[in-house]
Parts: C-alpha cells; structure tokens; sequence
C-alpha cells in the first residue's frame, strides 16, 4: 500500500492557476501509475488527469486539456497537477491515486487515494 497527502489548494479567481501537490511514501512509488481526480458536491468522482511510471504516458480529461498539466519527480515522490485558466466549474475536491501498471481513467482501478484538497474557484 502507498500514502498519499495532497496539498497546494485553496481559493483562486476565474482565470488564475494553482499547482496541486501529492506526495507519496510507501511501496515503490515509481513503479506507479498516478492519477487525478475530483468531486463536487452532488456528483461522481471524475477523472482529471493520470501519468504512467515514468512520465512518458499521460491522459486528461477533456474538460482540461490544454489547461492542466500532470507531471511527475520519482526522486521526490511526488506527482503534480498545474492548473491554469481556471473555472467555477474546476471547484472541486481534488484526490490523488496510485495504481500499479499501467495509466487507466476509471477510479474503481485505483487501490490507493489521499484524502483530497479542496480547489475553490471564483467567478
């Protein structure tokens, strides 16, 4: 089993940008993929971005291509999410998630979370 510990979000205008943070202890975690995700109230939990074990395969979904950036330092153990151009719609719950194998979307493939970051767009 990997821990997760998110950080990094908070309240950000319309239009800002904010770097989420997950840092990872336990198993191996270069041999991971990495995802994430997030949840606003009322709503299922929904893929946003998933990196595979050495940052060469990345997926994002389509309501943040080109303005979310994942990456990935296996020295520091930690996987982040670069968000910019941000919208009401981005506010969320934001989660972090680690699997073994390969870059997957589905949260049900994915045995470890942390305990989520709330992101908090205004308009």
């Amino acid at each position: 089993q990997v821990q997760l510990v998110e950080s990094g979000g908070g309240l950000v205008q319309a239009g800002g940008s904010l770097r989420l943070s997950c840092a990872a202890s336990g198993r191996t975690f270069s041999r991971d993929a990495m995802g994430w995700f997030r949840q606003a109230p009322g709503k299922e939990r929904e893929f946003v971005a998933a990196i595979g074990w050495n940052g060469g395969h990345t997926a994002y979904a389509d309501s943040v291509k080109s303005r979310f950036t994942i990456s990935r330092d296996n020295a520091k153990n930690t996987v982040y999410l670069q968000m910019n151009s941000l919208k009401p719609e981005d506010t969320a719950v934001y989660y972090c998630a680690a699997r073994t194998l390969w870059v997957t979307t589905k949260p049900a493939d994915f045995g470890s979370w942390g305990q989520g970051t709330q992101v908090t767009v205004s308009a």
